[in-house]
C-alpha cells in the first residue's frame, strides 16, 4: 500500500538523519573537521527531507508516524550498538542512503501506479 510504503520513506529518511547527526556529534580522529563538516552538512540535508515527506503523508490523507518507537517499527536500516570509527560510519551511511534510495524507488513506483503524481514528482526530486 502506498501509505505505508511513504511511511518505511520517512522511516528511513529519519533514521539516516539520526545516524548522520550522531556520527557528526562522535566522530573522533585526525581527520575529525572534515568529518564533522561532511556529517552536519549530510544530516541538515536530510532533516529538511523529513519534514517534507510527513507534508506527502498528510496530503495523500494520512498521519505521519510521530514516535521514536514507530520510526523504529517502520525503518529498514540498523542502529549502530557502539559508536564506530570514521571510516566505518562513511560506511554505514553508504549502506543507509542505498535502503533509503531502495525505499524511494519503490514508493515512486507505487505513487505512479495509483496515478499519485504530486508525490511521484516528489518521490523522483528526492531520488
Amino acid at each position: 500500500m502506498l501509505v505505508d510504503e511513504l511511511k518505511v520513506v520517512l522511516a528511513n529518511t529519519f533514521t539516516m538523519y539520526m545516524k548522520a547527526h550522531g556520527y557528526h556529534w562522535n566522530v573522533i580522529g585526525s581527520d575529525f573537521p572534515q568529518y564533522h563538516d561532511f556529517f552536519g552538512d549530510l544530516y541538515a540535508e536530510v532533516h529538511g527531507a523529513v519534514d517534507d515527506i510527513a507534508e506527502q503523508l498528510r496530503q495523500i490523507n494520512s498521519f505521519a508516524p510521530g514516535s521514536l518507537q514507530r520510526m523504529k517499527e517502520l525503518t529498514e536500516l540498523e542502529e549502530d550498538d557502539l559508536i564506530p570509527n570514521a571510516a566505518k560510519m562513511v560506511v554505514n551511511l553508504i549502506d543507509a542512503n542505498d535502503k533509503v534510495l531502495l525505499s524511494l524507488v519503490k514508493c515512486y513506483e507505487m505513487a505512479e501506479e495509483a496515478k499519485e503524481y504530486g508525490l511521484s514528482n516528489f518521490l523522483q526530486d528526492r531520488i
